[in-house]
């Protein structure tokens, strides 16, 4: 045979092998997955924020609902701590200082028997109430009169109100307008000290302002 056919055909026959050879070892074994990897396999880097489904449906980052508060009705109140003023009204040394009124307003106290605004003191509290109805326009209010529990509850009922009605007339020739306050009586109805003592009698009689 020719030597330059000789090892033409040589050269082919080592690159034939070769071919083969290569496309032999090329194959992979495949494996296949019953289900596809979870967000949570797939993100190891810690770089992307992943949206999990808590219990209730909705999302959030962390795969966890965010807490709730309740207030102290039990309602939800979101993300949000239970209302501070409404927790504060329930301790003793607020209702000593404040009866029922909401937090701007200080009560009026009266003197066992009576329905008149008697004292400086108490004409002075009147008054910067009266201002800060005056320099809140839209506030409206209505004043809650009460007595201790001595007597009988239709003279208290009256008592009560004409103690009630005796601090709107001094807040409105103060200049507040007249349809922003109203006025109600509780009589001995809804006693917010219980003692048998003068102390707890005397707190009790008493008109309260309420925001509404």
């Amino acid at each position: 045979m020719n030597p330059v056919l000789k090892t033409t055909f040589f050269t082919t026959a080592v690159l034939a092998s070769l071919v083969l050879l290569t496309s032999g070892c090329s194959k992979k074994n495949v494996v296949a997955l019953d289900d596809p990897p979870s967000a949570a396999q797939t993100d190891m880097s810690g770089g992307t924020n992943i949206d999990y489904p808590s219990a209730d449906g909705a999302y959030s980052e962390t795969g966890l609902s965010a807490p709730e508060s309740m207030d102290s009705g039990g309602q939800v109140i979101g993300n949000l701590s239970i209302n501070s003023a409404d927790a504060m009204e329930q301790t003793e040394e607020y209702k000593r200082s404040h009866g029922r009124s909401s937090t701007v307003f200080s009560p009026v106290y009266f003197d066992f028997d009576q329905a008149g605004i008697s004292s400086e003191e108490m004409r002075a509290i009147v008054t910067s109430n009266a201002t800060y109805m005056k320099d809140s326009p839209t506030t409206v209010i209505v004043i809650e009169g009460n007595c201790d529990e001595r007597g009988t509850n239709e003279y208290n009922l009256a008592l009560g109100e004409r103690r009630a009605i005796n601090v709107k007339e001094y807040m409105i020739n103060l200049g507040v307008d007249p349809t922003r306050i109203r006025s109600i009586s509780y009589g001995e109805e809804r006693p917010l000290f219980i003692g048998q003592n003068e102390l707890d009698w005397s707190q009790n009689r008493r008109a309260d302002f309420i925001v509404e």
